[in-house]
């Protein structure tokens, strides 16, 4: 565990400045008290990243499930009644996980999981576009083609054009030069840059831009 402490140290930097007010979000979009997001993003970061024993699991605050959190909670009547759910939810995860439920898996070809993370990844970046350049009508976090503002995945990048934000557009384009280069070159200079990831860099970047 020591040894990869050089480079967690920084990484956990890193996921505290995304995580924090992406938590608080999520539980704000989601008609949840502010505090349980921040139970929530220790729990799915800490607790279950412990117990999974998996080296490459990601958990966490998931803005995608914002819409579905705000319609179980009406659906169920309280906030308290959907967090009993989640517990039963979480029981019956736990009992797949001792039954060793999760050899299922191994019953997908490995290209059709590819393909689908592939997809996902090619998604999450066409959705990102827009919000690049500082053009949020769409809503965070909305994964669908037909979006909530009656746009579509590729005629909201195309609108994007015509509301480019220069202070938005250029965090971005600061933030991804900072990734490129210290990832490709300045990684390779020295221990400090090895030590210091790009990312931590980057966002602390983009915090002093805003302010």
């Amino acid at each position: 565990m020591f040894k990869t402490l050089k480079n967690d140290i920084p990484a956990s930097i890193v996921v505290f400045f995304v995580a924090l007010p992406l938590c608080l979000g999520i539980a704000l979009a989601s008609g949840a008290p502010l505090f349980s997001g921040l139970i929530a993003g220790i729990v799915g970061g800490i607790i279950v990243g412990s117990l999974s024993g998996s080296k490459i699991g990601v958990s966490g605050p998931a803005a995608g499930l914002a819409a579905i959190v705000l319609a179980a909670i009406a659906t169920l009547g309280s906030y308290q009644n959907f967090l009993l759910a989640v517990v039963l939810g979480g029981i019956i995860q736990l009992i797949f996980g001792f039954l060793k439920a999760g050899i299922i898996g191994y019953y997908f070809p490995s290209s059709v999981i590819k393909g689908m993370l592939t997809g996902i990844g090619i998604i999450i970046i066409l959705k990102q576009i827009p919000h690049f350049f500082g053009y949020d009508a769409d809503p965070e976090g909305d994964f669908a083609f037909i979006q909530v503002d009656g746009e579509n995945t590729f005629s909201e990048i195309i609108n994007s054009v015509n509301y480019i934000k220069l202070g938005s557009a250029l965090i971005g384009i600061v933030s991804l030069a900072i990734l490129i280069l210290w990832g490709n070159v300045l990684s390779k200079k020295g221990k400090f840059f090895q030590i210091v990831q790009g990312p931590l860099v980057a966002v602390v970047v983009g915090i002093i831009f805003m302010y």
